[in-house]
């Protein structure tokens, strides 16, 4: 759930991206359904260990059933100012 007080520090995607790739997670205010946020991931864990892989996004769904789907930014992600950083 986005706060009135992280509606009050909203940014573009050029300003989050260094936080998503410090782990950081993110959503955009205009979005207002079901998603909770996005984060980059560059490992996987297999058998107990964990592999280096190419970057990639995940998006964070609530209801039932989603859990995490693989996310690219669209042109209308990259240029929106609306995105707030989510807590954990």
């Amino acid at each position: 759930m986005i706060t009135n007080k992280q509606k009050e520090k909203t940014m573009t995607f050029e300003e989050i991206l260094p936080g998503l790739k410090a782990k950081k997670k993110y959503v955009r205010t205009g979005w207002g359904g079901a998603e909770n946020y996005v984060q980059l991931f560059d490992t996987i864990e297999q058998n107990g260990v964990a592999l280096e892989v190419t970057p990639y996004f995940l998006i964070n769904v609530s209801g039932e059933g989603e859990g995490f789907s693989m996310w690219s930014p669209t042109p209308c992600d990259v240029l929106a100012t609306d995105w707030v950083e989510v807590d954990d």
